[in-house]
């Protein structure tokens, strides 16, 4: 296990990422954090702040009890605010939030609260810094996903096919998309770190189709690499089976149905990663307390599935799955942007 110790190095990889969303001199920030919160990110963001200059303060919450029937893990839903009007006054006068909760802000009820005040918002994902301080933002991959978001939100539809036998189609017309590189300067946008990725939210009744997660692909929410293959079959949205043998399928079927919720089944959002310094196999170097999967979901040319909340689509759960998968080839109206897991670099917008 990597030693909870602040290093130099951890400062400079802090100070250059949070500089790029023109966090200077004397500039207000609210450094957000829960009392489940990774102390080690909570200091690192605290004194690379101060070395730019700024004026940070502490919002810190108090990670409130569990009241789901089983663990809730990489949901992307910070649940510490529970709409506290004192945490939300601090957080709402400061123009920039530096997100050090465990969950983070991206899915949290209060996000559009804080947004509307004209605060941008920084997620630092509940990494361990080694895996931060490899996974810097760059310009470069912000002009890329930009890119990439543009095609989505010009689209009627997605496939997405495999070898393996992934068979999926996803009408596009209406659908939400968010690119996310990393930083951000624009009031009311959140970015999160690490980034490269273009995920959309499609509209009701959308996605159909079957989806084979094969041996290798990955369960973030269980951090498990596949050792199996899993056939999910989607009809209007919803699974409707989970098809294999084995532990993978039996945990995947036994996690959904202990939320005794329809929308645990739901598709909640579909993209793809772009981040050619991000690594699949990443995961396999990191205790589970010091991985939060972030970079398995930015790894160049896996397609990126979830089920679970999808507010676009009008619909609310806990339950949640982030898997990205091998292989795949996706075309956004016939054209492809990834072809067998590899970025086809050509696709225009």
């Amino acid at each position: 296990m990597l030693r909870d110790r602040i290093e130099h190095r951890w400062i400079e990889a802090f100070a250059s990422a949070l500089a790029l969303s023109k966090i200077g001199p004397g500039d207000e920030v609210a450094i957000l954090s829960e009392t489940q919160s990774r102390e080690l990110n909570v200091h690192l963001a605290e004194l690379a702040l101060l070395r730019l200059g700024a004026k940070p303060i502490h919002v810190a919450a108090i990670t409130p009890n569990q009241t789901a029937p089983v663990p809730i893990r990489s949901t992307g839903a910070c649940q510490a605010l529970q709409h506290h009007p004192g945490l939300l006054a601090a957080l709402t006068a400061c123009p920039v939030v530096v997100d050090v909760t465990l969950e983070g802000l991206m899915h949290a009820p209060e996000l559009p609260q804080i947004l509307k005040s004209g605060a941008r918002v920084v997620t630092i994902t509940n990494e361990h810094p080694d895996a931060l301080e490899r996974l810097l933002p760059t310009e470069e991959n912000k002009a890329e996903v930009l890119k990439a978001a543009k095609l989505c939100r010009g689209a009627k539809q997605m496939t997405v096919t495999s070898a393996a036998g992934t068979d999926l189609t996803v009408a596009m017309e209406g659908a939400q998309t968010v690119g996310v590189w990393g930083f951000t300067d624009k009031p009311g946008t959140l970015t999160h770190w690490p980034a490269g990725l273009v995920v959309s939210f499609p509209k009701s009744g959308s996605t159909t189709g079957t989806l084979v997660l094969d041996a290798g692909d990955v369960n973030l929410t269980f951090k498990r690499y596949l050792e199996r293959p899993v056939t999910l079959q989607i009809s209007d949205d919803f699974v409707t089976d989970i098809v294999g043998e084995g532990t993978d399928a039996e945990l995947m079927r036994r996690y959904l149905a202990a939320w005794d919720d329809p929308n645990a089944y739901a598709v909640s959002h579909v993209g793809w990663g772009m981040n050619e310094a991000a690594r699949y196999e990443a995961m396999t170097f990191y205790d589970q307390r010091d991985f939060n999967g972030t970079e398995v979901r930015a790894y160049a040319g896996n397609f990126l599935f979830s089920t679970g909340a999808n507010e676009f689509a009008g619909r609310f759960t806990e339950g949640h799955f982030d898997i990205p998968v091998r292989g795949c080839t996706i075309a956004l109206d016939g054209q492809n942007v990834v072809e067998d897991g590899k970025l086809v670099r050509e696709a225009s917008a």
